[in-house]
C-alpha cells in the first residue's frame, strides 16, 4: 500500500503517547528503502576464542583426566565441515559457517575434534571414546554447506549420485558392494562434468 505526500505527512504528525508501548513497537513504516531478509539479521552468536579455549579446558578435565595437550584452536570462514584436527600444527579448526546453522554442536564438535588427538581415524576405538564421553562420530548435513562440485558420478546398478571435486578413478557404489570389495559392476560412471 503507497501512501500520498499528504497522508504520509499526516500519520508522521499523530501523537502516539496514547498507545501502548507494545504497539508502539509493532508500526512498521509504509516505505522500505531496501529488502531485508530477517534470517540475515539473525545470526547465532558464537563463542569466542577464550570461550572456546575455556570448553576446551573443562572437557579436557572432565573426560580426560587433563592429560590431553594444549592445542591452538581457531575458526575457519572457509571449511563447510564442523571441524578439524591437524596434528602436524597441533590445531583444532572449528567451522564457523556450519555453526551459524548449527550453533548448539560446538560443543559437540570440540569433544569430536580432542578425541581425534588420541585417535586419528573415526575407528572402533575412536568410536568407543566418542560414545563414552557423548560426542558424535558423523557432522549434521544442510543444502547450504555442500561444496560446488565438478564431477558427478552415478551408480548403474542404482542411480545413487555422487558429486565430487576431484576426478575419480576406481570408484565403486558404495550402496551396492558388499565387503568394501571392488566390483566391475557397481563401478561409478560419468554423468556430467563441470569443466
Amino acid at each position: 500500500m503507497k501512501l500520498s505526500k499528504k497522508s504520509a505527512q499526516a500519520l508522521a504528525e499523530v501523537n502516539y503517547d496514547f498507545f501502548k508501548p507494545t504497539v508502539i513497537s509493532t508500526i512498521i513504516p509504509y516505505r522500505v528503502k531496501e529488502k531485508t531478509n530477517i534470517e540475515d539479521q539473525i545470526k547465532p552468536t558464537l563463542p569466542s576464542i577464550i570461550e572456546l579455549y575455556q570448553m576446551f579446558d573443562r572437557i579436557n578435565n572432565e573426560y580426560f583426566e587433563g592429560q590431553l595437550p594444549q592445542t591452538k584452536i581457531t575458526y575457519s570462514t572457509r571449511m563447510l565441515i564442523a571441524g578439524t584436527f591437524t596434528p602436524s600444527k597441533k590445531e583444532i579448526r572449528i567451522g564457523q559457517k556450519y555453526h551459524e546453522i548449527f550453533p548448539d554442536d560446538i560443543e559437540d564438535t570440540l569433544k569430536h575434534e580432542m578425541i581425534h588427538i588420541i585417535h586419528l581415524n573415526h575407528d572402533a576405538a575412536f568410536k568407543r571414546l566418542a560414545a563414552k564421553i557423548g560426542a558424535s562420530v558423523k557432522a549434521k548435513s544442510h543444502p547450504s554447506l555442500r561444496g560446488k562440485y565438478k564431477y558427478l558420478y552415478y551408480c548403474p546398478a542404482c542411480g545413487t549420485e555422487y558429486a565430487r571435486r576431484k576426478r575419480l578413478r576406481m570408484a565403486y557404489c558404495g550402496i551396492c558392494c558388499k565387503g568394501r570389495r571392488f566390483d566391475p559392476r557397481y563401478k561409478l560412471k560419468l554423468k556430467n562434468s563441470q569443466s
